[in-house]
């Protein structure tokens, strides 16, 4: 969910690169306003909510200061995979259990890829993030020159607008992920619900409207009950790489009689059910089966290190 200039001093002090733009901020600023009133945001909304905005520093410093570097598998799932996160998922399912088992029953959605995606974003609602969402978004359009980011920001006024939530309350990541489920305006707007159904959808206190909000993002991305995302397997060691890959999928008999064996407690599912290999670390790493709703997870985050993550923490928490 996805840099150039800042007025020359803020430039300067924080020693980003410049780049030509063709506007202000304050223009900027005045550009957004008038998306957001042709969105039909209503005129005191879209005023009050971007009076006082300023370019965020530390929005641009990390930014532009992303770390680029390969991570192994192994290195990832160690920071993923912490003991103290394990521990609290495990704290955390055993306080919503019956929320969890009438949300699987009302989305068809499991409740491990929910407590894989809830421990993974945001440390089970405790790390959400501290910028003003609108700041964030509306800094990042200026400084990318980002169709995206302006339109996520109408949408974050529209969030106002509808009496979601008022402005204070839209707070998340730098990018502007909001919540427990780190949901973009966009996708708050059309697929955050609440679980009881009798006030607006609350991701930032509420963990049924969070849980029921990720269900139903899965379950519209097309998760399919009974299946797992991934599951962790042997392999021989002689095992050809050639065959791995999310783009090799084949029936589950056919991995089997390769000489893949699954482990104990793995879901009972039909030999004829897709599946892929991956061996995210290469020969001699961890190898994992990644079945349809593998891909869904990757819809949530287009990473297989992520999807792989959400599946062992879900998995993990809930054998704890």
């Amino acid at each position: 969910m996805k840099r150039r200039i800042l007025l020359a001093g803020l430039s300067a002090a924080l020693g980003l690169p410049h780049a030509a733009r063709a506007e202000s901020f304050a223009a900027y600023v005045g550009h957004l306003r008038a998306r957001a009133l042709a969105a039909g945001v209503p005129d005191h909304v879209v005023r009050a909510a971007t009076r006082y905005l300023r370019p965020n520093a530390e929005v641009l410093r990390l930014d532009h200061h992303q770390a680029e570097f390969t991570m192994s598998w192994a290195d990832y799932s160690a920071r993923i995979l912490t003991a103290t996160r394990i521990d609290s998922g495990a704290r955390k399912a055993a306080a919503v259990h019956a929320l969890l088992a009438a949300i699987t029953s009302r989305f068809g959605v499991s409740a491990e890829p929910l407590l894989g995606i809830w421990g993974v974003e945001t440390n089970f609602g405790a790390n959400q993030g501290g910028f003003g969402v609108i700041e964030a978004l509306a800094t990042l359009a200026w400084d990318r020159q980002s169709a995206y980011f302006t339109n996520e920001a109408v949408c974050a006024l529209r969030i106002i607008a509808r009496g979601d939530a008022p402005p204070a309350r839209l707070r998340g990541s730098y990018a502007g992920a909001m919540g427990q489920p780190q949901f973009m305006p966009s996708v708050y707007l059309s697929t955050a619900v609440s679980f009881s159904g009798t006030r607006p959808p609350d991701i930032w206190h509420s963990a049924a409207d969070s849980l029921a909000s990720m269900a139903n993002y899965l379950a519209r991305a097309g998760w399919r009950p009974g299946q797992p995302s991934s599951e962790p397997v042997l392999v021989p060691p002689s095992f050809a790489p050639v065959q791995t890959g999310r783009d090799n999928p084949r029936p589950l008999s056919w991995w089997l009689a390769a000489g893949v064996q699954r482990l104990p407690g793995a879901a009972n599912l039909d030999p004829a059910t897709p599946c892929a290999l991956l061996l995210p670390d290469g020969p001699g790493g961890e190898a994992f089966l990644a079945y349809a709703n593998f891909d869904v997870i990757r819809r949530y985050n287009p990473s297989d290190f992520y999807a792989l993550a959400v599946g062992a923490l879900g998995r993990t928490v809930l054998s704890a």
